[in-house]
């Protein structure tokens, strides 16, 4: 298992991504009936809920690319998971091995809009990285000790490697956690945003407080 750095990560606050505009679409904002009534399918310890999209009958067999599978997840008043740090990183990995899941998106994301000229995210495909639901920035890629990226993928090159822009294609901006996909094992690979996957939500406290003030009637 490989160590992850927790504290000392800064939050992108200068940034306004809590509702940015990507180049593919927008951020949607939560719902308040749809989050009352939004499904858990398990808890960590700490009491948070996350939410897996292969479980849902209504989902079963459904991919997403990872915007749609972000809004999906955001207006439950929950977002796409972040693998923060290595315990839940191999709690998530448990379950898609277990299922028998190909790849899910995650809530990770290259910084490739207004705003990432900053210079502590230059270069932007190595310090660029961050988690899009909680602000945070990845270690730099770099640093192989760190995260959990794969050492391999379609070119034979460590991730992120960028490889279908390499290949006249789209960007490689979002971060997916692909299941053996290379014969790599269970790792973290960047994807262009397009890909349709599976995908796992996790609770958001922001979210969840901004509705519960919001609605102070409704049992969030």
């Amino acid at each position: 298992m490989k160590a992850f750095i927790v504290a000392g990560v800064c939050v992108l606050s200068l940034l306004s991504l809590g509702s940015a505009q990507f180049q593919n679409g927008r951020l949607e904002p939560p719902n308040p009936q749809l989050c009352a009534q939004r499904i858990i399918h398990e808890k960590t310890p700490d009491g948070k809920g996350y939410f897996f999209s292969w479980r849902d009958p209504q989902l079963k067999g459904v991919e997403e690319d990872w915007l749609t599978a972000r809004n999906y997840c955001r207006r439950r008043c929950m977002d796409s998971v972040s693998l923060e740090t290595s315990l839940e990183n191999e709690w998530i990995k448990q379950r898609v091995v277990g299922e028998n899941v190909k790849y899910i998106w995650t809530s990770g994301r290259l910084c490739d809009f207004k705003g990432c000229d900053r210079p502590d995210l230059q270069p932007t495909n190595i310090n660029g990285w961050f988690w899009t639901a909680t602000l945070q920035k990845l270690a730099p890629t770099t640093e192989r000790s760190q995260g959990d990226w794969s050492p391999t993928g379609g070119i034979g090159l460590p991730q992120p490697d960028n490889r279908e822009f390499k290949q006249n294609g789209a960007p490689e901006n979002c971060l997916a956690l692909l299941n053996q996909f290379y014969n790599d094992g269970v790792n973290w690979h960047d994807v262009a945003c397009h890909h349709k996957k599976s995908f796992v939500c996790e609770e958001n406290d922001a979210l969840l407080k901004y509705v519960r003030y919001t609605n102070p009637n409704l049992r969030i």
